[in-house]
């Protein structure tokens, strides 16, 4: 998930060396619209929410006043089911309720090859290649969020990064590689989604969902009235595409999606890039969905193959992915004119509506927003309980979790303290996997290096 954004970067690393606790993220565009379906433009800077962050004495995480954290897992640390060490790189998670009043933190571990991070163990039953060393773990949690047991839940997988919960409380878990068998001492073909099952890890086993496409996945969401399944692609040379796939079996439930489906990537008329777009606002209609030739990839990845002479529409970063409003939401954490995009932007969210076939962007973040703030390049982008939105980042610098409520206001959440640089070139890991509880009393988070999942409580209004 980690990328180098745009140039300004630079001056966020300033801010970050002065010591600022208190920073925003700029928007411009539609933000109610990400909850209610209005129209209203506004651009807000920081403030309002829950005050300024309060200084870390532990120097872990700095919240609001009133607000506490607990952590609950750290990368290294003993597994309570004893199959071996917490994995390292915390990346994509989602709050599942579970039976018997239990709630579920399904995890992923974004594990390359050599890098040197403690792998997911293999486990019997749950492993797809023993040589790959990515994959899920889950925390489950009592009533009170209280651990109860942490295990693996699905093992030899690769760069598991993000993915999205199921309406059947499952969790689709993406590989963001293309990687094939014999690289990286690879054992099978990786580029895919798997669905783990929360209750039992082993009713869903480590089963490639073929059809869905083997490319570097990002994230994904699902239409709950059709079961139709929206795909994000983090890559470059050339840049990835925005896909949906339409299952044999919609909403058929645990394993429901092995049973195929048909594949397509995105095409915008006369807008091969979605950067090119700076206008919150700016709505596109006679959306075309083009069939993917070969899903699994077997000669020619699945951006490069062939979709016509009307081509097709890519971005640079496509990162989360979510359904609200009956929309789709997805987000491009930034695009950069010197990697090749058509203009540089520090983060945008788009908005597409199946039933309209139109896409409008809706968003617009960071310094050219607003050159006196520093909020930029976000990634993983959840709904709260309440309605608002919160907002991880993954740039240089300091790493803040932002909160916008309905009414488009800007607001810090958390900022990470925990400094993996020095203490002249300070550095901080992403947050990742920002879930809530379903009754909404805690907000779950992970840092993403070093690997730490932390439970955040206190008066959420």
């Amino acid at each position: 998930m980690s990328a180098d954004p745009p140039e300004s970067a630079t001056r966020r690393q300033v801010l970050a060396r002065t010591g600022a606790t208190v920073a925003g993220i700029a928007f411009a565009g539609a933000v109610p619209e990400l909850f209610a379906g209005t129209a209203t433009a506004a651009t807000h800077g920081a403030g309002g929410g829950y005050g300024p962050l309060v200084p870390d004495p532990a120097g872990v995480l700095d919240l609001p006043k009133g607000f506490r954290y607990r952590i609950l897992s750290r990368e290294g640390a003993p597994m309570r089911s004893g199959q071996g060490a917490v994995p390292g790189s915390h990346d994509g998670m989602e709050a599942i309720r579970g039976s018997r009043g239990r709630l579920h933190l399904v995890r992923n571990h974004e594990i390359r090859p050599g890098d040197g991070k403690p792998p997911v163990p293999a486990a019997k039953g749950l492993t797809y290649d023993p040589a790959a060393g990515g994959g899920c773990t889950q925390l489950t949690l009592d009533q009170r969020d209280r651990l109860l047991d942490e295990r693996v839940a699905i093992a030899g997988t690769a760069v598991n990064c993000a993915g999205g919960p199921t309406p059947w409380r499952t969790w689709l878990t993406c590989e963001e590689t293309e990687a094939k068998a014999g690289a990286s001492g690879y054992t099978k073909d990786h580029g895919f989604i798997f669905e783990v099952d929360p209750d039992d890890p082993h009713r869903s086993g480590a089963v490639p969902l073929t059809a869905m496409g083997r490319f570097p996945h990002e994230a994904i969401a699902v239409d709950p009235r059709t079961g139709v399944v929206y795909e994000t692609e983090d890559a470059s040379k050339p840049f990835g595409l925005f896909y949906r796939f339409l299952p044999d079996k919609p909403l058929g439930g645990l394993g429901s999606l092995r049973a195929g489906g048909r594949l397509e990537a995105m095409r915008v008329p006369g807008l091969p890039d979605l950067s090119a777009v700076q206008e919150p606002g700016a709505a596109f209609a006679g959306v075309e969905w083009v069939p993917v030739p070969d899903p699994l990839a077997k000669q020619t990845s699945v951006r490069l193959q062939d979709y016509g002479a009307k081509g097709i529409t890519r971005s640079q970063k496509l990162e989360g992915c979510y359904w609200g409003d009956k929309a789709v939401y997805f987000v491009a954490s930034y695009a950069a004119k010197a990697s090749g995009s058509a203009a540089d932007h520090f983060g945008q969210v788009w908005k597409y509506e199946p039933h309209r076939h139109r896409l409008t962007l809706v968003v617009v973040f960071g310094p050219d927003t607003d050159i006196q703030l520093p909020g930029e390049s976000p990634d993983n982008i959840t709904i709260t309980p309440r309605g608002g939105l919160m907002v991880s980042e993954d740039g240089d610098g300091a790493q803040h979790v932002f909160g916008v409520t309905r009414g488009g206001e800007v607001y810090p959440m958390a900022r990470n303290r925990l400094n993996i640089g020095t203490e002249q070139s300070p550095e901080y890991g992403e947050f990742a996997g920002a879930t809530f509880s379903p009754n909404g009393r805690t907000m779950f988070v992970n840092i993403y290096t070093p690997g730490t999942t932390l439970a955040v409580t206190g008066p959420w209004h």
